[in-house]
């Protein structure tokens, strides 16, 4: 009788370890399930401000078709400055719209781990622009022709820019800014090459 007892009490212990790891790991995955939401959430802007200037760009290049002392552009014919425009303020009212969800409480049980706002939208996407305008520069002082790819440079450099100029107000985590810049690099290439095959751009990166 004794061991019977003994038996179903060992039962009753693996049971409840069971439920108990299962439990463990729900919550994990769910933990990761809100970071990821997180994470896009703050770098929503960023994304919109990085590929409205493909479709709304052309005109007016930044640089004013100057050259440096190297004979090459400052930073190329497809910076421009409606492109540049289009991007902001595309980017601000993203991010506008978001604060306004968050501020009446639309998205329920969502309390990102930093503080968004109207201004951290404007900030995120002139980081972005900004990023990618440095990207540039610093390709055509490489001597990369303009729509020639750079890896993984390509695909970062707003997203750099983005986080670093949310620093001037509301910075997210380090684990925030780690998986920004995991889901980012598969996104970008993704995104690209859909747009290329559309007809949007002109090369797949």
């Amino acid at each position: 009788m004794s061991r019977l007892r003994k038996a179903a009490s060992a039962t009753e212990v693996n049971l409840y370890c069971v439920i108990v790891n299962t439990g463990a790991g729900i919550t994990t995955m769910s933990s990761w399930i809100y970071g990821i939401a997180y994470a896009l959430f703050f770098i929503f802007p960023a994304y919109v401000a990085n590929a409205v200037p493909v479709i709304f760009g052309g005109g007016r290049a930044i640089d004013a078709g100057k050259t440096l002392s190297d004979g090459r552009p400052i930073f190329g014919s497809h910076k421009t400055v409606r492109g540049f425009a289009a991007g902001i303020l595309a980017g601000t009212l993203v991010g506008a719209a978001q604060a306004v969800l968050l501020q009446f409480g639309v998205l329920s049980d969502f309390t990102p781990p930093f503080q968004f706002s109207v201004w951290l939208g404007f900030l995120v996407s002139l980081g972005a622009l900004m990023g990618d305008l440095s990207h540039s520069f610093v390709k055509r002082r490489l001597g990369i022709a303009e729509g020639s790819p750079l890896p993984i440079a390509d695909q970062l450099d707003f997203v750099l820019g983005a986080v670093l100029f949310s620093f001037l107000i509301s910075p997210p985590p380090l684990q925030t800014i780690f998986i920004i810049f995991v889901i980012t690099l598969p996104a970008h290439l993704l995104t690209n090459f859909f747009a290329y095959v559309v007809g949007v751009k002109k090369t797949p990166w």
